[in-house]
């Protein structure tokens, strides 16, 4: 049951100085990497959607951008790998390898691509982009192209001095909302929890070693450490609109804090002299449950963000823990020891009541995360073997259970992409605890992290 691994011995407060010195990192961290380029024209022609032969989906061409100005080569060739890597992710699409694309000759107008030999490769589209580089800015322009007819489903044109792989992401989302009506992931982060830095914890008598707060692209690319305070951090929780990231830390005893990362500010949430740990946003954004010791038991709270309305919800001699939120807002799952053995239960999120276990075949069950609208499905970590657990689905309508992880390591803590279609989740198959994501099939594995260890994935909006 995911509960507090430690506490800290000595007293003290968060120090002001790492406070100040993490904002202004996260201030340039957002200007450089959550800011995406915006669009400079509207598609120039109503899109068509591009089709496969019968009963297969389409077969992308994903080349290096075209580099018009000394220098860009090496944007066009990030731009290009980092897109087809995102369009891979979602398996919407065939994708050619890159290597065989690297055998067309290249065009420096879209008039100019050679149709005959994407379609000797097999391509129904090919995705064509140029790059160049005006002072301190880039401009990107792209269309995907039918190379059947030669018709354009997509065009755009891009300009300002983001990262290149920002372009990249830009462009994959918008590629599958205009082929597909499909929400992509590429420009969210992911939050998780490090030791990577191998720093000793501030404010203790122990050799300790401290863990912080990190964010990540999707995808693992550009890993930025949030928090600067030498201590223990955890359980990182994205708020709806991705404004705001809130999390425990040690300090000395568990305590709230909220990340405002657009403004560079870090606040507390919680202060009472007792633990306060495992936040998690409602999905309007406006509250936030946790767990607390307050009261004598671990129990489950909410409270408005601006720190009024506290309400608690669960009341059992039994620990309560691990809240998450229906997608509509009206109920809780959580994790409770009240049967013996932690196990997965619902209640109303307004007042508590209706408690109910859920009917799961489970030893022991813990870190319950429920799936955004339209799925309607809670994940969860399950006891396969002694010391042992793996990833689990339950579909709420049906009972249904799906397992996604087998036997490999064990895998814990899930949680779900924005969209529902994939799990970040932490796993021990690669020898330590890293990061992984995967389909929510059970398909599409891959790593996030490798550095140290790292623990408890969030995934924003």
């Amino acid at each position: 049951m995911s509960r507090p691994s430690s506490r800290v011995s000595a007293t003290g407060a968060l120090r002001g100085a790492a406070v100040v010195a993490c904002a202004g990192a996260l201030i340039a961290w957002v200007a450089a990497v959550v800011a995406a380029p915006a669009p400079q024209q509207q598609p120039s022609e109503v899109g068509v959607v591009i089709r496969g032969d019968a009963g297969r989906p389409p077969r992308y061409a994903v080349p290096d951008f075209t580099a018009l100005t000394p220098g860009a080569a090496d944007i066009g060739r990030l731009i290009g790998q980092v897109l087809w890597d995102d369009l891979a992710f979602e398996r919407e699409f065939d994708l050619i390898p890159r290597d065989a694309s690297a055998t067309v000759r290249a065009a420096s107008t879209a008039e100019a691509v050679p149709f005959a030999a994407w379609r000797e490769l097999g391509a129904d589209a090919v995705v064509f982009g140029t790059v160049r580089q005006a002072g301190g800015t880039i401009i990107v322009q792209v269309r995907l192209l039918d190379v059947r007819t030669q018709r354009t489903g997509y065009s755009r044109q891009y300009e300002g001095s983001s990262n290149p792989r920002t372009y990249a992401h830009t462009i994959a989302d918008e590629i599958h909302m205009a082929q597909r009506g499909l929400r992509g992931v590429a420009r969210t982060k992911i939050a998780f929890v490090s030791d990577r830095d191998g720093e000793q914890m501030v404010g203790t008598v122990e050799t300790r070693t401290a863990k912080e707060i990190y964010l990540s692209d999707y995808d693992g690319a550009e890993q930025f450490r949030l928090t600067q305070a030498r201590r223990l951090s955890g359980f990182p929780t994205w708020s709806p609109d991705g404004r705001m990231l809130a999390y425990s830390m040690w300090n000395p005893i568990p305590q709230i804090f909220l990340s405002r990362l657009y403004e560079g500010k870090i606040e507390p949430f919680t202060t009472q002299a007792t633990t306060n740990y495992l936040p998690a946003f409602s999905p309007d954004g406006r509250r936030v449950a946790f767990m607390s010791g307050r009261d004598g038991n671990t129990e489950i709270y909410v409270q408005n963000v601006d720190g009024t309305g506290l309400r608690r919800l669960t009341n059992h001699p039994a620990d309560d823990a691990t809240p998450t939120w229906s997608p509509s807002g009206t109920e809780i799952a959580f994790t409770s020891t009240r049967a013996g053995r932690p196990q997965l239960y619902v209640m109303n999120a307004a007042d508590g009541s209706n408690v109910r276990r859920l009917a799961i075949d489970e030893v022991e069950a813990d870190r319950a995360t429920w799936s955004p609208a339209p799925y309607n499905e809670i994940a969860y970590a399950g006891r396969t073997a002694p010391g042992r657990y793996d990833i689990k689905v339950l579909e709420v309508a049906t009972g249904r259970v799906r397992q996604i992880t087998s036997g490999e390591g064990s895998n814990e803590s899930p949680v779900f992409s924005p969209t529902g279609r994939h799990l970040a989740f932490t796993s021990t198959r690669a020898g330590g605890q890293q990061i992984f994501t995967i389909g929510r099939d059970g398909n599409g594995l891959r790593q996030i992290t490798r550095q140290g260890r790292n623990t408890t994935a969030a995934w924003s909006n």
